[in-house]
């Protein structure tokens, strides 16, 4: 994919220079459009654009930060050299945000860029105007597949979106929630038996059968969120046909689905989005470290971060969990050149603003910082290690919460999840018991005073399956999946945590429609609470 993200973009080069100078057609081959013979290259080409929006995904102001800002993990508090940036990063941890906030509206735009490229593409696919010859259908399917996948994005974030199935002029109308769901449904369930069943060079990165289950997955074990109705058997039964493919099995080492190595030749991961350092750079680590983390690194650029771990999240880790080191930076950060001592991180945060009785005290000192991806300084400045957005760790955590909320096979659910833990955990730490997944959250949420000690506890009732909660977190942090895991298990409109005092109406359990797409579509509605 990286590859085609090059040549895509190679391609379009002479015609930008050309086009508009030089108007005398010329035969550069004896292939006429009627004798052409699409090969699987020429279609993984066409198909690049579909996809290309997704490395938007880890940019500033992109779907990481849509999906870790509000929940109790990440936190971007005020900075000596800034981040305060209007209130946008404060807002977004006090669910606080305006239809017109960045976060929201970036994840809404890129998701209707997927939408529009897949349309037009399809349309002309369906049209033999774009000639695919044999491989017709199966581009046809995985067209469907990635435009169903960008709706699933939508669904969970938005809700209410407009359903634009075709590349027209006409001003779309808006479909409920539920109408959004049963269109996911419907174009993954349709698509599979055309979907490509390889997990190989020629599949990473796009959407083959296996990919389109796990969107299926999600969108079955939130289904009570999106619907009222839960689908916990159907959730089960694509996790099922993605294990019983055996072409999926946890890597050996947890970091190694986030090194800057990652391709398909790592088995763990199910679907990926393939950065580039020239074409399509992962930019999302400058939001992490501070200005003068490249002297402890030895890298070229400057980082600017930024986020930290919220001090309640990192208490809630057993001190033995190797994850705890592979997901954070720790403690005295030295200089690469003199041994001096850099920065401390700290796993202590005062506030978001960091400002008490009128005096900023701000510090590049608060909190731990994102370590999960492996340090890029081989760049000039955009990262290419690739984001897992499916893992086959997901896979199991998913097949484990529908066996307990469905009542069955219950050991089989903590055999599975001792089974993710059994990387990260030595000897007879890696087991959890059915008891241990059903108990309360290990996070002790309440608002936090400077101190760092409870301030407003706010709901103290433990959360349901609260043990299988925290493995989420523990699992998943920092890959964009914390507020989703979050309305699911019903804490994000329910619990304080830091700064955060929950908002129990519930409407920011989605966001607001863009005020800038209500003003040129007459026939949207905002959402309720905005």
């Amino acid at each position: 994919m990286k590859k085609i993200y090059k040549w895509s973009f190679t391609l379009l080069i002479p015609v930008l220079l050309t086009g508009c100078f030089d108007l005398e057609e010329k035969a550069y081959s004896e292939v006429i459009e009627k004798d052409f013979i699409a090969t699987e290259q020429d279609v993984a080409s066409l198909l690049a654009s579909t996809y290309s929006p997704l490395t938007y995904i880890m940019n500033w102001q992109g779907y990481f930060d849509l999906q870790e800002e509000p929940g109790d993990c990440i936190i971007t508090p005020t900075r000596p050299n800034g981040w305060d940036d209007g209130g946008t990063y404060r807002r977004m941890h006090q669910h606080e945000w305006t239809s017109e906030q960045w976060q929201p509206q970036n994840t809404y735009e890129t998701c209707y860029s997927g939408i529009n490229i897949a349309n037009r593409i399809l349309d002309q696919v369906k049209e033999d105007r774009l000639p695919t010859g044999d491989l017709k259908e199966a581009t046809i399917a995985e067209l469907r597949a990635i435009r169903a996948f960008w709706y699933a994005i939508l669904l969970d974030t938005h809700g209410n979106v407009p359903l634009v199935t075709a590349f027209t002029d006409e001003i779309p109308t808006q479909a409920t929630r539920q109408q959004v769901y049963d269109f996911v449904i419907s174009e993954l369930t349709e698509v599979l038996p055309d979907l490509k069943e390889e997990a190989d060079a020629t599949t990473y990165g796009r959407m083959n059968k296996w990919a389109a289950y796990m969107v299926l997955a999600r969108v079955y074990l939130n289904a009570e969120v999106y619907t009222g109705a839960p689908q916990w058997e159907k959730a089960l039964d694509c996790a099922n046909k993605i294990i019983e493919s055996g072409k999926y099995e946890l890597s050996a080492d947890y970091s190694s689905n986030f090194e800057m190595a990652l391709d398909h030749t790592n088995k763990e991961v199910i679907f990926s989005v393939p950065y580039d350092r020239v074409y399509a750079g992962f930019g999302q680590f400058a939001k992490w470290y501070p200005p003068v983390s490249r002297s402890v690194f030895g890298s070229s650029y400057q980082c600017w971060g930024g986020s930290a771990a919220n001090p309640q999240f990192i208490n809630s880790y057993d001190v033995e969990d190797k994850r705890l080191e592979k997901t954070w930076l720790m403690g005295p950060q030295y200089s690469a050149s003199t041994g001096e001592l850099v920065w401390t991180c700290l796993n202590y945060i005062p506030s978001l603003t960091c400002s008490k009785d009128g005096v900023n005290k701000t510090s590049i000192d608060y909190g731990y910082r994102v370590w999960k991806y492996e340090y890029n300084k081989e760049t000039s400045w955009n990262w290419e290690n690739d984001f897992a957005y499916f893992r086959y760790a997901e896979t199991l955590m998913i097949k484990a919460e529908c066996l307990l909320r469905l009542g069955r096979d219950e050991d089989e659910a903590a055999r599975l999840v001792s089974q993710i833990r059994a990387r990260v955990f030595d000897g007879s730490k890696a087991t959890v018991t059915v008891t241990d997944l059903k108990a309360d959250s290990k996070i002790k949420y309440g608002t936090l005073d400077w101190d760092n000690n409870i301030d407003v506890p706010g709901d103290q009732v433990p959360v349901y399956l609260g043990g299988l909660y925290d493995e989420y977190g523990w699992e998943f942090a920092c890959e964009a999946q914390r507020r989703t895991h979050m309305i699911r298990f019903g804490t994000y409109h329910t619990k304080n945590w830091f700064n955060h005092t929950a908002k129990t109406d519930g409407h920011t359990k989605i966001f607001p429609i863009p005020y800038s797409e209500l003003t040129k579509n007459s026939n949207l509605k905002q959402n309720s609470g905005y």
